[in-house]
């Protein structure tokens, strides 16, 4: 079977953890144990997630005042190169020595005139008390909103995250795949790229794709057998942070959709999961990182199909 799997930036450093290169590496091996495990029968292509890492490095280049600051769309690519290297060594060590792993700096197209860009709600970087973030977003200019349950108290800064429209480089990432490598791409959803109407030619532009939407598309034009998003939560919560909360099991994308979700966090994965169920007519998974083989063997996570049975 082919599975394209997404690995939540916050499942790769967990809410709480200091950002730090030690404690993401061992989260990177961690997932790596399973992943492997689940690539030695099956065909995989990974994403992740880029959320605190991109934060983090915008926080560090704002604090070097000898230069302006890079652009969201710089450090995307440098976190698909940090996390696409931690993972593809972390899984090469455990596959067989014939099994190629391959990182690819992944461009996606957004639109230019796409309305994200004015109403900024994709969270990256730490998360800070509401004190604390309304300091920061004065000092920098930052738009910020509640990340996590309604009663953690947590706000983390908040960018435009417009829809993604293409991947550019898509036959070299369908040579790759189809050659039997194990592909991470389109980390963080993609170096997000607009394209000028006069010239047709592209630049970068300031802002943060979903991973979820783009993983979306890629796990149609690469016609998997399954869509597994990876997170650091069990499954998709029904009353999520409140009293009567519960674990959603199989479902359909018709339920999924007559319900409200978190947006910026599990709004996109649920749109991108059933968008993904809608097209292709296949099995499409949301749950804990820890869990992975147990969510692609059906037995963990909101398992997503067209009929419940």
């Amino acid at each position: 079977m082919r599975v394209l799997i997404a690995l939540g930036g916050n499942a790769l450093l967990r809410r709480g953890e200091a950002l730090s290169a030690d404690n993401q590496l061992a989260n990177i091996n961690l997932a790596a144990a399973q992943l492997a495990r689940v690539a030695k029968k099956h065909d995989v292509i990974l994403t992740h997630g880029n959320g605190p890492q991109v934060g983090l490095l915008a926080l560090q280049a704002a604090a070097c005042t000898a230069v302006a600051p890079y652009p969201l769309d710089v450090l995307g690519a440098q976190t698909q190169g940090m996390l696409g290297y931690l993972l593809e060594q972390a899984l090469a060590n455990l596959l067989p020595p014939s099994r190629q792993v391959v990182s690819l700096i992944t461009r996606v197209e957004v639109a230019a005139d796409d309305s994200a860009f004015a109403h900024p709600n994709k969270p990256i970087g730490p998360m800070y008390t509401q004190q604390e973030a309304a300091r920061l977003a004065m000092q920098n200019k930052w738009a910020i909103a509640p990340d996590g349950p309604p009663d953690s108290g947590g706000f983390r800064r908040v960018v435009a995250s417009p829809r993604p429209l293409r991947v550019l480089n898509l036959q070299a990432l369908v040579a790759l795949v189809n050659s039997g490598a194990l592909v991470i791409a389109a980390g963080g959803g993609g170096v997000p790229v607009v394209r000028a109407a006069a010239t047709y030619s592209l630049a970068g532009v300031e802002a943060v794709i979903d991973k979820d939407l783009t993983a979306s598309l890629l796990a149609v034009a690469l016609k998997v057998d399954c869509f597994l998003i990876a997170t650091d939560v069990e499954a998709v919560f029904m009353n999520w942070g409140k009293a009567n909360q519960y674990a959603v099991g199989r479902t359909t994308p018709e339920f999924l959709q007559s319900h409200a979700f978190a947006s910026g966090s599990m709004a996109p994965k649920v749109e991108a999961s059933c968008s993904f169920v809608n097209q292709s007519s296949k099995r499409a998974v949301i749950g804990s990182l820890a869990h992975i083989e147990a969510l692609f063997a059906g037995d963990s996570g909101t398992q997503i199909t067209l009929s419940q049975h």
